[in-house]
């Protein structure tokens, strides 16, 4: 294998292909004999753009060319796939071992910039090990945005140093909800938070994958852990508080309450994130934030009443302009669910819309930027099967055809697609203990987004996909990852691994 040119970033790429096909990496081709060459070719960059490429299979050898090092990984994946599931076994040369790829000539691009999957390891921690295993997955469905839903009601798991309680108390919570019988507890404590050097390895990890990790930090909702922490940053004045790490499933009131010592907080945690993240975009959540603490704090009200915020709505508001003026002082840009826009979106927030597509089709004609991700065709903690199939109904039945059916630009006049950055898939864990029951859950309805996201709409068929995805879940046994089987499958592929029933 041949990498032409010195960006570091191309060989990385060579790197990971090379371990894959179990071959070495050479200053340059031998002389006779095919040969598998990656390079960097800016003159591709006008027409395909920094992730599009060129994939040449031909008797001489393969030669995979991008627009950037993106390109080329992206070449590289549609190898990977064109290659026998086989190879994804360690030692699969052993003795030996040779395959052989059809010729093709393909020249591809992504429809989207914004290509992503939401984890959710607030409600159940993940191990590091498991999260790059997830980074692996979305890697080889082109991918390219880890949204990483580190903080929430049932646990914070980040570490921030000016702020050690964050982790010591509000990463653990008493007990969770039986998954079989919610509304009974385990009695068993959950938790688990990631240091900063693991936060700067997975970053890392992941950019070596071309993928860039979205933080989410809660603002000014879903704060109960970390006001559990630090219980005067909260409402204290209002009926009732009593901040606790929750460990049940529902919305809390508990909010951020609007005073210098709070505001202080949220500076300093953001600043400790920013230098974590290079990520452009800084997700603030916003969803949810319920109003009646604020409303019944004398401190709140007062605050409200000074500052001319008619209502909670405002409030919110406020909240948010405030913390995207930060961003923005820091070189970042805001990013929240769709809730940020009542009251007033912030004029340069960038919104995911989870309700309804239409409250992105009403962000983007005022002018922001917009993901898709509604819950009618991205939720997929929602079950697909029956209740008695899947251990409970959650949510609406979200189908695998349904979510290739999705278009992230129904609903949107042409004259602000370009508003659209793209779409992502939601894994919600307030009932997937587990990876394993993660994995089950995304794929292979994740699959499915990820070609919604990459290819172009006129080229999509639901029939030829269904074939196509057969030799992917092939690939997953191989790697370990589980999914749910398609009820349409058993007549097309044998299904060597009984858990994915």
């Amino acid at each position: 294998m041949v990498a032409t040119g010195g960006d570091a970033a191309l060989r990385g790429v060579a790197a990971q292909l090379a371990k894959l096909l179990a071959v070495t990496v050479a200053e340059s081709a031998p002389a006779g004999g095919s040969v598998i060459a990656l390079g960097i070719d800016p003159a591709l960059t006008p027409k395909l753009g920094g992730e599009g490429y060129t994939l040449s299979v031909t008797a001489q050898g393969v030669t995979i060319r991008g627009g950037g090092a993106a390109g080329v990984f992206y070449g590289m994946q549609s190898l990977r796939q064109l290659l026998p599931p086989d190879i994804e076994r360690f030692g699969w040369r052993a003795g030996g071992g040779a395959t052989t790829v059809a010729a093709v000539e393909i020249e591809d691009r992504p429809r989207f910039g914004w290509r992503g999957s939401l984890l959710d390891v607030s409600r159940h921690f993940s191990p590091l090990a498991e999260v790059k295993k997830y980074l692996d997955t979305l890697a080889l469905h082109k991918l390219n945005v880890f949204h990483w839903h580190l903080v929430d009601d049932q646990g914070w798991r980040i570490e921030i140093k000016k702020y050690p309680k964050l982790t010591s108390v509000g990463a653990w919570r008493a007990a969770t909800p039986k998954v079989d019988n919610e509304p009974v507890s385990d009695g068993i404590p959950h938790g688990g938070f990631y240091t900063q050097d693991e936060i700067r390895d997975v970053v890392a990890y992941a950019a070596e994958r071309f993928i860039t990790v979205v933080p989410e930090i809660e603002v000014p909702g879903h704060s109960s852990a970390a006001l559990a922490a630090y219980p005067h940053l909260g409402n204290t004045d209002a009926p009732g508080y009593a901040p606790v790490v929750q460990p049940r499933w529902t919305i809390f009131p508990e909010t951020y309450a609007p005073k210098p010592e709070t505001l202080e907080f949220l500076d300093n945690v953001f600043t400790e994130v920013l230098a974590l993240f290079p990520s452009k975009f800084i997700h603030v959540g916003g969803d949810e934030a319920m109003k009646e603490q604020w409303e019944t704090s004398p401190t709140a009200r007062a605050f409200m009443a000074a500052n001319g915020l008619k209502n909670g709505h405002e409030l919110q508001s406020w909240f948010i302009r405030r913390t995207e003026n930060f961003l923005a002082k820091h070189g970042r840009r805001l990013i929240g669910w769709d809730e940020i826009q009542e009251g007033g979106l912030a004029p340069g927030a960038a919104m995911m819309a989870w309700r309804d597509v239409k409250w992105a089709i009403e962000a983007a004609r005022l002018g922001h930027d917009v993901v898709m991700a509604p819950t009618s065709h991205t939720y997929f903690d929602y079950t697909e099967g029956t209740a008695e199939e899947e251990g409970g109904q959650i949510g609406a039945h979200t189908t695998l055809e349904k979510v290739y059916a999705f278009d992230p630009l129904m609903g949107v006049e042409p004259a602000y697609h370009a508003r659209v950055l793209g779409a992502q898939g939601q894994l919600w864990r307030e009932r997937m203990p587990s990876l394993s029951v993660v994995e089950r859950r995304a794929y292979p309805r994740l699959s499915a987004l990820a070609e919604v996201v990459w290819s172009p709409v006129e080229r999509k068929d639901f029939a030829d996909f269904r074939i196509r995805l057969n030799g992917l879940l092939a690939r997953f046994d191989r790697l370990g990852v589980n999914y749910r089987r398609p009820r349409d499958s058993a007549a097309l592929a044998p299904n060597p691994m009984a858990h994915h029933a």
